[in-house]
Parts: structure tokens; sequence; C-alpha cells
């Protein structure tokens, strides 16, 4: 009996230890728990602000007391920072208890309590960067979002989503936006807008063929335009004939019918680890609400199935933020950072509180592959569907894809993820527009300007 009651005194110990060290923070920022809203009582909401000090957020009070909570960029920043408007949302909400707590002057905060007034809370530094943010947030001109972020680090730069909405007025507007389902203009379609990924996929298809061959050399396809299997026929965009082409040419051209048929040659299974291994189908490190992506095909999946499967159509859906986590394990050999959004926290004065440091999250991949595949990825912007992307000054390596959904009676999603200065990355960018046509049309002259604010800013 002293035996077990020493054990269930250690396993308290321990649990003891690790929620102080894991659990504690999700718990006290949890917007189940209550108790936050006693804070409010005694604390003014600390401000948000950009990587340059832009204010994002800050709460102003009247001769009367009475507070507001004021966001000086509106809708460009409003779903990553979020709202304080019949709940939170974005930052606002995943760092509620920061923001409510005060690392100020021990003297200044027990001097205004013994005159009842409120002490400031600690502000939010973040990785955001305010000019690519309105770039981004300008260069997007349909529904859809934009991921900039650091592929050696994991810093967040930018997170667009359209639909937007105005932080400031959405109290009054709340029954209206919360109603109207065709919008959804409350969802970050960044972190929670699932789509077919289209050819930005065969990232994932190219890994998968690498890996069950173990060369791309000695691939050759001739491609017709279209391809047939098991009763249906996989199509190249607008019917494009290639020809003879190499893995790279396939590559590079997005040429869905070589893909399809090499979805057809893949082990099924394998092909499932491959995109496992990828982050499909499993949870990511996100301080923000996010979806999973998901990935269904197996051994018994039919011919049909596989070969859309292989050009990032049939079940597959993916985020945009997890799209730009593949990229940036390309750009970083192999290694996917964490990402994050707080850069540091600071009390009202500018004293530091704590910092977050870069974090790897997993190894997606070899640095060999993960070389490879930047191969590829160059070779789309050098001689392929990315070539408007040649005159910004770096190399740069990407993938297009144009997402077919619905009743396909709409245009297709566009599609680009991708990273610059390839032999020493700087950043990744990732971008869907929604019903804007093909990857080129759309999604690339979007990153173009991304690219070129980062490197003429």
């Amino acid at each position: 009996m002293a035996y077990l009651f020493v054990g269930i005194f250690l396993s308290l110990i321990g649990y003891m230890v690790y929620f102080n060290v894991k659990l504690k923070d999700d718990v006290i920022n949890s917007p189940y728990n209550s108790r936050q809203n006693a804070y409010e009582e005694r604390i003014v909401r600390g401000e948000i602000l950009a990587n340059d000090g832009t204010v994002l957020a800050r709460t102003d009070t009247d001769e009367e007391g009475n507070e507001t909570r004021v966001y000086p960029m509106g809708e460009v920043f409003a779903h990553v920072v979020g709202y304080m408007a019949s709940g939170k949302s974005g930052l606002e909400s995943s760092e509620n208890y920061t923001l409510l707590t005060s690392h100020a002057n021990p003297v200044e905060k027990v001097t205004n309590e013994f005159r009842e007034e409120k002490n400031k809370g600690d502000n939010l530094v973040t990785t955001l960067d305010a000019n690519l943010q309105q770039v981004a947030y300008d260069a997007l001109r349909t529904n859809g979002a934009v991921v900039v972020m650091e592929p050696d680090t994991g810093k967040i730069l930018a997170c667009v989503s359209k639909p937007d909405f105005d932080p400031n007025t959405l109290a009054e507007q709340w029954d209206e936006i919360v109603n109207d389902s065709e919008n959804s203009s409350l969802v970050n379609r960044a972190f929670q807008g699932l789509y077919p990924p289209g050819s930005t996929f065969k990232i994932v298809t190219a890994l998968s063929y690498l890996r069950q061959n173990g060369t791309l050399d000695g691939f050759s396809f001739d491609c017709e335009g279209e391809l047939t299997a098991g009763g249906y026929t996989i199509h190249c965009y607008n019917s494009n004939v290639h020809g003879h082409e190499d893995f790279a040419a396939a590559f590079a051209n997005s040429c869905n019918t070589a893909f399809s048929q090499i979805g057809l040659d893949l082990n099924r299974t394998e092909f499932a680890a491959t995109a496992e291994d990828l982050l499909f189908n499993r949870e990511l490190p996100l301080e923000l609400p996010y979806s999973k992506s998901s990935f269904t095909l197996n051994e018994s999946s039919p011919d049909a199935l596989t070969m859309q499967t292989a050009i990032g159509q049939g079940d597959t859906l993916a985020t945009p933020i997890h799209m730009a986590m593949i990229a940036a394990a390309v750009a970083n050999d192999g290694v996917a950072m964490t990402p994050y959004l707080v850069d540091r926290v600071e009390t009202y004065e500018g004293t530091k509180v704590r910092e977050t440091a870069p974090e790897e999250f997993d190894t997606l991949m070899t640095a060999a592959e993960a070389a490879t595949l930047t191969d590829l990825m160059q070779g789309v912007v050098e001689n392929g569907t990315a070539k408007a992307l040649q005159d910004v000054g770096v190399s740069i390596a990407g993938k297009t894809g144009s997402a077919e959904h619905g009743d396909l009676s709409e245009p297709a999603h566009s599609w680009f993820a991708g990273f610059s200065n390839v032999e020493d990355p700087d950043i990744v960018v990732c971008v869907i527009a929604e019903k804007a046509g093909s990857g080129s049309e759309a999604a690339v002259p979007i990153a173009r300007q991304i690219f070129n604010a980062y490197y003429n800013n």
C-alpha cells in the first residue's frame, strides 16, 4: 500500500509539472474560462502591434471611463488580429490572457489599485509586416487568402482573408454578417478555408514518385492532351498538348495527363504515407483555429479517383497555411518550422516580458528530397506556368495550381505556393484566389506584387 500511495503521489506531482509547463496557458486562455472576464475589471487591454510598431488594436477610454476597442487598420488585419464583438477571434482571443496581464512597474500597479484605477495591460508585438499585409490585401481583389512567412523561422509576415469585415463596426453589423452563409466573412480562409489544392499538390505526388523510384531520371511521357483510365478521362488545362516530356518538363508544364499516369503507377498506400508525411490528415502547430487538410486515397481507390488525386482534385482538401508550410519545408531543407504570429510581449512602456524563439515542428523530407523539389519548382518559374516571376530580381521556386470545384460551372480557384531567393530562402508566399482562373492568370500576379514589395520596400 505504501508503494501504491507513493506512486499516486508521484503521478500527481508529475501531472502538476506537466500542467504548469504544457497546459496552463491553454486552460487560462480558453474562451470557456469565465474568470478571464474578471481581469477586464482591473486591466486596460493591451495593444496589438505590427512588427514595426504600427498599432493594429488599442483601447480608447473616454472621460467617463467607457472603453472602446479600436482597430486603426480596419479590414486589412481583421481576421488575424480578430475582433471583440459577441465573443472574440484571432489574436484577440488566443492572446486574451496576455493582453489582460500587466507587467508594469509594481509601485505603479499598487498605486493604481489604491486609486481604484486600472493598470495598463501588456502589448503584443506580432510578426506581421504592415507593408506586406497591405500589399497582399490590395493585390487579392477577390475572395481567397494570402499567407507570407519566413521558412527558416516560421514567422508569419502577412495573413489576409477575403471577404472581410470591419472590426470597428462589427457589433452593429453582427446579425447581418453571421446570417450571410454565402460569404462567411468571419471565416479566416488562410487557416480555415479548405480547398482542392489543384496542381500545387503535384509537389506531394512528385515526392511520392521520387521516394518510390529513387530518382526522376528515366521518366518519359508523351502528352496528347488527355488520358483515359477506368472509364474516366483527364484533360490537361485548356486541352493543351505538351508532347514528349521528362519529369521536370511535366512538372513545369503542370501536365495533368502525365501526373495522372504517375498516380496510377504509384503504390497507393505509400502515396498516402507521403501525403501524411507532408501533414495531410494531421494536427498542425497553429495558434489560431484551423481546419485539418484531408487525403483519403487508399489501395482500394478506383483509377478515376487516383488520377484526380494525383493532380490535386478528387477528395483532397488543403488550407493555404498548410500549403505554405509544405513550401516552407522545401525551402528549409525539409524541416517545417512552427508558424507563429507573436514575436514578443512588452509592457506598455516597451520593456520586454517574453519573446518567441523559432522552433522546429517536424522534418517532412530529407534535404536531398527538398533539393530535388526545389529544382522542379525553379523550373516552373524558368520554363513553365510561373514565368511572370522571372523579372522580380531574385531566384524564385514555386508551383501554380488551377483547382476545379463544385459542379465545375465556375472558373477554377487560382493557386500559387513558392519561395524566393532559392540559394538562401527569404520568404514563402501562398495565394488562393477563388474562382479566378488558372494559377498563372491570378495567383502568380498577386505573388509577384508581394515579392516585389518585400525586396523593394
